[in-house]
């Protein structure tokens, strides 16, 4: 559990990361670094877009599978790294993050 927290302050001090959630299969919040709200919403929806995103991975070819996810809007980018028992997303501000 301590890997865990310490993970997640070394991701959270990233500069440009806003914040990190972690949730179950379920989209149970396990961890976040986030405010209320914002939890909630990526943890409703980020994890279903995941799941769809390695369902096209797995068609395209069967022996394959999605390690990561990067979604980047005007306003965040979204990484996403699925395993088999949770999901973490970390959240930055585009601006500060070198392409």
């Amino acid at each position: 559990m301590a890997d865990v927290e310490a993970t997640l302050q070394r991701l959270s001090n990233h500069k440009g990361v806003l914040g990190c959630v972690v949730v179950d299969k379920q989209g149970k919040v396990l961890r976040t670094t986030c405010e209320a709200a914002i939890t909630e919403q990526y943890a409703n929806l980020i994890p279903d877009l995941a799941e769809l995103a390695r369902g096209t991975v797995r068609d395209l070819d069967p022996l394959n599978d999605l390690q990561f996810l990067r979604i980047r809007s005007k306003k965040t980018e979204i990484m996403v790294a699925p395993r088999p028992d949770f999901v973490l997303m970390a959240i930055q501000d585009p601006k500060t993050v070198e392409t």
